[in-house]
Formats: C-alpha cells, sequence, structure tokens
C-alpha cells in the first residue's frame, strides 16, 4: 500500500504544457562525471523521453535554450527541515510557532528550496510532528511549489533525548503533535513506527544518539536502543520503507548499523571499526560538513545557547576529518546538509566543504543527484538525465566540475518538465 502511495507521490508532480527540447550548451553525466557538448533533451509531459544530438526541434515541441548553460539534474537534498520553524536563539520558538504557522513556513521554504536546484528532499523530522507529511501532500497536489518530499513525520526518541525541545516546559506538558515519536520500550518503538506510517510518513528518523542541538543530551551518547531500533525498522520494512538514524556517536552508531538502518546522519564522532562496518554493509553515511561554520558564527553573534555552541565546537572538525576519511575508504557517501539550522535556499553552500574535505567536484554531484537517489530508493527515476526518468533539471553558467560553487546560483530550475524560474 505504501508503495502505490509513493509513486502516486511522484506522478502528482506539477504537469508541463506539453513536450519540449532543451538544448544544453554541455550536459552533466553523473554517472561517469564527464560533461557532452551539443546535447538536447526532449521531453514530453513529466519525463525524459530522449536525450541527443542537437537538430530541428521535434514536431509540436518548444525549444528551450539553455546553449549557454552546463545542465545537470535536479539536486536532492537528504537532510532537511522544511516544514519547521526554523533555528534559532530563542530554545521556545518551535512551541510558540503554531502548527498552522509551522505548516505556512514550510510552503516558504519549499519554494526557496526548489528555485534554489533542489529538486527532491528527504525531510528528516519536524517538531510539529506530521507537518511534513501535509507539506509533502500539498506541494503533490499542486496547492504551493515545492521540491519533491520523502518525510518522517516526526521523531522516534527516548524521553529528554535529541529528538525533544528540551528546556522550554517540563517535557510531559508539550503538546502531543510534538511528542508522536516519544518511546521507552521496543514495544512503543513498534507503536509509534506503525502510528507513523498509518499517517503517511515515507521512512523512520531514529535518535540513536544525543544531539549538537538540543539541550541536556551529548551527541557521543546512545540513547534509542539498538533493541528498540531493530523493532522500528522492523515495522518499516513491512512497509517496504526503511529507517534512517541521527547518530553523531561511535557506539550510537554502531548500534544503528547492526540495527539495520539504510543510512546514517551527521556521523560526526564515527570511529574506523563504525567506518569499516558502514562499508561493508552498504550504509551510507549522510554527513551535514557546512553548517558547522554557520552556527559557530550566527549563533555565537546571536546569542544561542552556549550548550548548542560548545556541542557543535566539539563535532565541527572531527566530522570533517572523518567526511575525509570516509571517502578514502569508499564508504557510501551522500548529500545531506541540515538545511533549516541555517536559511532555506543555501543549501549548494555543502558543496565546497566537501571537495575541501577529500572529494572531487564530481563526487559531491553525484552524492546530490544519483547516489542521493538510491538512498531513497528512486534510482530509476531521480538522480540523473536518462530517457523514462522525471524531467528534473538545473542549468549553471559556469562548469561544476571546474568550479563546483557554481551550484550556489543556479540560473534555471525544471522539475517534472515544469519550469520553475
Amino acid at each position: 500500500m505504501r508503495a502505490l502511495a509513493l509513486a502516486a507521490a511522484l506522478i502528482a508532480a506539477p504537469a508541463s504544457a506539453g513536450s519540449l527540447y532543451v538544448e544544453t550548451g554541455g550536459l552533466l553525466d553523473v554517472a561517469s562525471g564527464t560533461i557532452a557538448a551539443g546535447q538536447c533533451i526532449l521531453v514530453e509531459g513529466e519525463r525524459i523521453a530522449r536525450v541527443e544530438a542537437c537538430g530541428t526541434t521535434p514536431e509540436g515541441a518548444e525549444r528551450i535554450d539553455w546553449s549557454a548553460f552546463t545542465v545537470l539534474p535536479g539536486l536532492i537534498d537528504l537532510h532537511t527541515h522544511l516544514a519547521d520553524a526554523g533555528q534559532d536563539a530563542d530554545l521556545a520558538l518551535p512551541l510558540k510557532t503554531s502548527p498552522q504557522l509551522t505548516a505556512l513556513t514550510g510552503a516558504h521554504n519549499a519554494k526557496v528550496t526548489l528555485e534554489a536546484g533542489f529538486t527532491t528532499v528527504r525531510d528528516v523530522g519536524t517538531y510539529r510532528g506530521l507537518t511534513d507529511v501535509a507539506l509533502r501532500d500539498a506541494i503533490d497536489r499542486g496547492l504551493v511549489p515545492g521540491p519533491r518530499m520523502f518525510v518522517a513525520g516526526a521523531y522516534l526518541t527516548h524521553p529528554g533525548g535529541g529528538g525533544e525541545l528540551n528546556g522550554v516546559v517540563p517535557n510531559d506538558q508539550l503538546p502531543a503533535d510534538m511528542r508522536l515519536g516519544v518511546l521507552t520500550t521496543a514495544e512503543d518503538a513498534r507503536e509509534r513506527a506503525e502510528f507513523l506510517f498509518d499517517h503517511g510518513v515515507d521512512f523512520l528518523k531514529i535518535i540513536a544518539t544525543g544531539a549538537v542541538l538540543a539541550i541536556g543530551t551529548e551527541p557521543g551518547e546512545p540513547e534509542v536502543t539498538e533493541e528498540e531500533m531493530r523493532a522500528a525498522i522492523a515495522v518499516a520494512e513491512a512497509h517496504g520503507s526503511y529507517a534512517t538514524a541521527h547518530a553523531h556517536g561511535a557506539e550510537g552508531i554502531k548500534n544503528a548499523i547492526r540495527a539495520g538502518v539504510r543510512s546514517i546522519e551527521h556521523a560526526s564522532l564515527i570511529d574506523e571499526e563504525g567506518l569499516a562496518m558502514a562499508e561493508a554493509q552498504g550504509v551510507w553515511l549522510v554527513m551535514d560538513v557546512f553548517n558547522g561554520d554557520w552556527i559557530d558564527e550566527v549563533g555565537t553573534r546571536e546569542g544561542w545557547p552556549e550548550e548548542y555552541l560548545r556541542k557543535n565546537r566539539e563535532t565541527t572538525q572531527i566530522q570533517r576529518d572523518n567526511f575525509r576519511r570516509a571517502v578514502e575508504m569508499g564508504v557510501p557517501l551522500a548529500f545531506g546538509s541540515d538545511a533549516g539550522v541555517y536559511p532555506h535556499g543555501i543549501n549548494a553552500r555543502q558543496f565546497a566543504y566537501m571537495v575541501a574535505n577529500g572529494m572531487t567536484p564530481a563526487q559531491a554531484i553525484r552524492a546530490a543527484t544519483l547516489s542521493a537517489a538510491t538512498v531513497i530508493g528512486h534510482e530509476d527515476e531521480l538522480g540523473s538525465i536518462a530517457p523514462g526518468k522525471y524531467a528534473d533539471l538545473i542549468a549553471v553558467a559556469a562548469d561544476p566540475l571546474d568550479d563546483v560553487t557554481t551550484l550556489e546560483d543556479v540560473a534555471h530550475v525544471m522539475k517534472g518538465g515544469a519550469l520553475v524560474r
């Protein structure tokens, strides 16, 4: 049943007016990391029909002149928080922001994210539970512009853990929609997971360790247990889905890998054993190596809690060192930026950090296209420019293989055959 719902969500993307013939200056093949000149893309409806040497515009098609640009697949960010109030010095901001305003804020975040060239996101949790489901559905119905969304609905977390809004009011006084995933036993984990799938989520997000941006938790400390994770993952698998784990600390990371997660978010303090386990088992690491600088600079200036700033300082450089080590070892890595910690729409700033910490530009771009599509299980429809796939395209003025920062200034965006800008 859930597989049918996922397919319906993909099909529901905005339709184009008809056939388009997109003339490119250079066309990036993300699998090989090469750019071909003189290529045209025939788009019919939402899908790519042909990729070929440019010729006469096919009968009935509108020619789109992107001949001054390099064209590549729409980008995918695997770690966003569109449907949330955003990060702020005020711990109570998510509580002060009503579910209705959270949804409208999410609509704004979705628009700027799409216009920045990210045509698909995996939204990995919101304090206001299930707001992301509503935003995804509104986008799919064409009510608001935004990227294709795959959503988690809520955080599966221990009481007072890294997925809770701590330090504002006693947690048991928080609204019910802010505690949909709180659990203390494996049976709780099963029940919460079933509830979330019954209410339309695409996958599960488990809080396996403490968090940088959560009062009273430590990134290195394990939280949701291996047994509890296994229980939730069994539910996800029964629904044809999977789980990802927020995990900074080495032990929590290894607990999550043993439990059967598909990916690890952050992976800041991963050790050599954890890297080897991820490489051997094909578990993806989604490491947000950009936002540590944002937290340090902006958080310090704006007066974010000192606990946040201290934990950020303790994890930023070691995470980047471990990212470099993961690249060296060939551990599967995919793009996830933690947008929402910083303003939405500047997600592409992470590419330069990935390159500075060991990746080639081609590897970094692949992490945000074909690799990311593989993590969400839709590599047959997303992540590259090929016949049969969705016509999710972006155009940039320079060669991103020479200067990956050109992805920070996207000139044109197409999602599902519809021109966005």
